[in-house]
């Protein structure tokens, strides 16, 4: 047993590094090809930002992109001939200076008023919205309907994120659906969590957090106990800095396990997002909630003990991170498309 945990801790650390699950560094310049990719997922075709379309447009770009420029050619199909004559201008050529100013044009202030290493997190995540399977691209897409058609800038518009025990899942979709919002510039939209046999955030959720930037602290209060011998912390949970302005929202929330209609939580006119298949046949209809979204993801509770624990933790709250973000760019261009 003694030579057999050391090789199984380094087949584990062996998978994390080779998968791309642990957390990239804050980095200050993404390259050409990633700015070009932010640019097409902001202006491009109808399209640009639905999972589906993710690794052909990725492709295509790879083959227009040639010394950092695009040109009115090598674009057709990927943008819209008078929307790159706009940016271009006269020479209908985009060279790496003038993406990097549309894209500076673009940045919302709540992006800016995210954790670093948050940013950061989710930079990255725009990356790969080739990853998301084909079931969560359909939840992708019909909470992004949603939100297009709900969302009003300064009003608060609520989600609730539902799963059995409200311990992990529904932990991570939470904050990073808070992420998501921000990154987009819709930070109005305000994730909850909540369960329906609720115990205790676990540890493991927090320290997979904490691994991009969250900030995850105890308040040393309890929140009501589901289990009566399973303690139920209160945490502060910290995606962005305080903003300048009295009305700007907030970029942290006090968690604890819940029951997904508790007080704490909106109690009519939000999305639920079922993310777990025992919460999903437990809660065939959510009372007061406007749409019902089921998109669930295997626990990672799974893995617990094992090897491969923090890497599962993290592969989960990708997948779902992941999916937020392509909801909320999706729902930002339709919006813009209007």
């Amino acid at each position: 047993m003694s030579r057999s945990r050391p090789r199984a801790a380094c087949i584990a650390a062996l998978i994390l590094a080779s998968s791309g699950l642990a957390p990239a560094p804050s980095v200050a310049d993404p390259g050409p090809f990633v700015r070009a990719l932010w640019l097409l997922q902001r202006y491009g075709n109808p399209g640009s930002t639905d999972p589906r379309n993710d690794q052909g447009l990725k492709a295509k770009l790879s083959k227009a992109l040639k010394d950092s420029v695009l040109t009115a050619n090598e674009v057709q199909g990927l943008m819209d001939s008078a929307t790159f004559k706009k940016l271009a201008g006269a020479d209908a050529r985009l060279d790496d200076a003038e993406i990097r100013k549309a894209l500076d044009a673009e940045v919302p202030p709540s992006r800016e008023r995210l954790l670093p290493k948050v940013r950061a997190y989710a930079d990255l995540l725009t990356t790969s919205l080739d990853m998301i399977d084909e079931k969560h691209r359909e939840g992708a897409a019909e909470f992004a309907d949603w939100l297009a058609a709900n969302y009003e800038p300064g009003k608060p518009l609520h989600v609730t994120v539902i799963c059995t025990g409200n311990s992990r899942r529904s932990f991570l979709g939470a904050t990073t659906g808070n992420i998501a919002a921000a990154y987009c510039g819709m930070p109005e939209v305000r994730f909850h969590s909540g369960g329906t046999a609720p115990s205790a955030c676990n540890k493991r959720t927090v320290a997979t957090l904490k691994e991009i930037g969250v900030g995850v602290e105890p308040t040393g209060k309890e929140g009501p106990r589901g289990e009566p011998k399973t303690a139920n912390p209160c945490y502060r949970i910290a995606w962005g800095s305080a903003g300048r302005l009295a009305d700007e929202p907030a970029m942290e929330v006090v968690e604890f396990s819940k029951n997904y209609a508790d007080p704490a939580n909106p109690q009519e006119s939000f999305a639920a997002l079922l993310v777990c298949g025992e919460a999903d046949e437990a809660c065939p209809t959510v009372r007061g909630a406007a749409v019902r979204i089921s998109m669930p993801y295997l626990d990672p509770k799974l893995y617990d003990d094992s090897p491969f624990e923090a890497a599962k933790y993290a592969e989960r709250r990708d997948d779902i991170g992941r999916m937020m973000l392509a909801s909320f760019l999706q729902a930002r261009n339709k919006r813009a498309s209007k």
